[in-house]
């Protein structure tokens, strides 16, 4: 009985699969990342989609202020100056510190980025 041989030319290579599989997974990986990445900026960009929210920004990127501070160059009330604090917050571009029974704001990095990104808009 005579074993039949395989020829060379019709077996596959065996690491062409794995390679291709890799490669799409890093792929997949990769459209994922994009994703989050712009969900995460899609999120960031609601939370400045105010004009009001962006003035604090810009005020803040001055430095520290009091709410009654933005208050007062906002010329708003202290409700409707808090309520878009906590929306800055929330989307941690802002940061507090309590001293006593006063609320004071700062950028966060991410707070900071934004800023200059503003400023830069507004030049353009």
């Amino acid at each position: 009985m005579a074993v039949a041989k395989a020829s060379p030319k019709s077996a596959a290579p065996k690491s062409a699969a794995p390679k291709a599989a890799s490669s799409r997974v890093k792929s997949a990986k990769a459209v994922d990342q994009r994703f989050q990445q712009a969900k995460r900026a899609s999120i960031l960009l609601k939370h400045v989609s105010d004009p009001t929210r962006l003035q604090v920004i810009l005020i803040l990127s001055e430095g520290e202020r009091h709410v009654g501070a933005l208050c007062d160059q906002l010329s708003q009330s202290q409700p409707a100056v808090s309520h878009h604090l906590a929306l800055l917050r929330h989307g941690n571009i802002i940061a507090p510190r309590r001293q006593g029974k006063n609320n004071f704001y700062s950028l966060t990095d991410t707070g900071a980025e934004l800023a200059r990104v503003v400023k830069n808009l507004i030049a353009s």
